[in-house]
């Protein structure tokens, strides 16, 4: 094959090497060590949080938000449809029943439909509120793409209900407001809990892990004593709770101190690679550049295509193999959530904007190394190839 360009791959430009290396001459290779602890103190310094725990991904830090919120099996949590599995699944680990609440065309949860679903499908009595007899206890909010979600108005909806609210940040990292009544405050800060991955193909990396933070410091503390199967004597290993095997390893740690020092150039090269790309496509009528939403400053984490659907009849498995054939790798976004075989059962509120986009959004290359070339070439095979399915 000639030239391939691939989705978004990670970027290991800086000090990664050195540092791993240290870690590993230090002999601190598994759950402690001194890269834990920086990477945590770089975490909440940029975030302007006072406290962040390391964990192994951002579905451990879901899954440990769920089980310091309180939901317990039965629980209802609210949850989006249209975003990564690994967003729902924790819901599942607590034996609680997720409900899906369709997105806005942010791809965020829909806040309008969120209120709506509150006032006029639930009961809320006594401090709590109720849907079919069982408590809702949470809201999982995922940030889309880099994107952010209406927080003023689902925090509204929340303190009004009695909601625990889970940022899913896991694609936002560097995403902040910058206005309104949120404005300065990042992705995974606003909630009760913030959660972050540093997948393989995140803005930053870990090769795995992920972080959490919560609205205090203390909570943030037992967040990452659960992380360490709750232990409270490391000499007699005296356990008062049950705990997880969630904790980020030193090894991990060393690459995400060097990941971070390289993140706001990341995310400036992310931000001026979209706005060239927006300019290739100005114009072309078959596809439209997705927008982030106004009044916040984006990591544009990942690039999203709407296709027009009256005129491009191939499908997306078609369009995706043939720019594959091509050298230019692409993704659908995700299958529903509440379509997939564990949660078909599930209930679903007002689900429209969902299935639209989940049958439109093509995402393209968008590697913070990606060259203004590769970038070009890119748009001039989409463009060929979507002009030949469209006749």
């Amino acid at each position: 094959m000639g030239k391939f360009v691939p989705l978004s791959i990670p970027n290991f430009e800086g000090n990664e090497k050195t540092y791993v290396d240290d870690a590993l001459e230090q002999g601190w290779v598994s759950t402690g060590g001194a890269y834990i602890t920086k990477l945590e103190q770089q975490l909440a310094l940029f975030l302007h949080t006072q406290n962040v725990a390391a964990c192994q991904s951002g579905t451990s830090a879901l899954h440990l938000s769920l089980v310091e919120a309180g939901v317990k099996p039965d629980d209802v949590v609210l949850v989006p449809p249209l975003t990564f599995i690994a967003a729902v699944n924790p819901v599942k680990y607590q034996y609680a029943t997720p409900v899906f609440i369709d997105c806005d065309d942010s791809f965020c949860m829909d806040p309008m439909k969120l209120r709506r679903f509150c006032e006029e499908e639930c009961v809320f009595a006594d401090g709590v509120l109720t849907y079919k007899g069982a408590a809702v206890k949470a809201v999982v909010v995922v940030h889309v793409f880099g994107n952010m979600a209406d927080m003023e108005s689902i925090m509204d909806t929340a303190e009004t209900f009695r909601l625990k609210v889970i940022e899913d940040a896991t694609e936002a990292l560097g995403t902040y407001y910058t206005e309104g009544r949120y404005a300065g405050k990042y992705a995974g800060t606003i909630g009760d809990f913030g959660a972050y991955s540093f997948n393989g193909n995140k803005i930053i990396t870990t090769g795995g892990g992920g972080a959490v933070t919560a609205n205090t410091p203390e909570v943030v503390d037992h967040l990452r004593y659960l992380s360490t199967q709750a232990k409270n004597d490391p000499h007699y290993y005296i356990h008062d709770e049950v705990g997880y095997n969630y904790r980020m390893t030193n090894l991990q740690a060393a690459l995400g101190v060097a990941q971070m020092e390289e993140l706001p150039e990341f995310i400036r090269r992310k931000q001026e690679n979209f706005d060239r790309y927006c300019r290739l496509f100005e114009g072309f009528s078959l596809v439209r550049m997705v927008p982030f939403r106004a009044g916040i400053s984006s990591n544009k984490w990942f690039y999203s295509l709407e296709i027009d659907r009256d005129r491009v009849k191939a499908s997306m498995r078609q369009i995706i193999t043939t720019l594959e054939q091509r050298g230019v790798q692409t993704r659908a976004i995700w299958g529903l959530i509440n379509e997939q075989l564990p949660y078909r059962a599930e209930d679903t509120y007002q689900l429209e904007k969902a299935p639209w986009y989940a049958h439109r959004i093509l995402n393209i290359p968008c590697s913070t190394q990606i060259t203004p070339e590769e970038i070009d070439w890119c748009a001039q095979q989409i463009k060929e190839v979507l002009t030949g399915f469209a006749g």
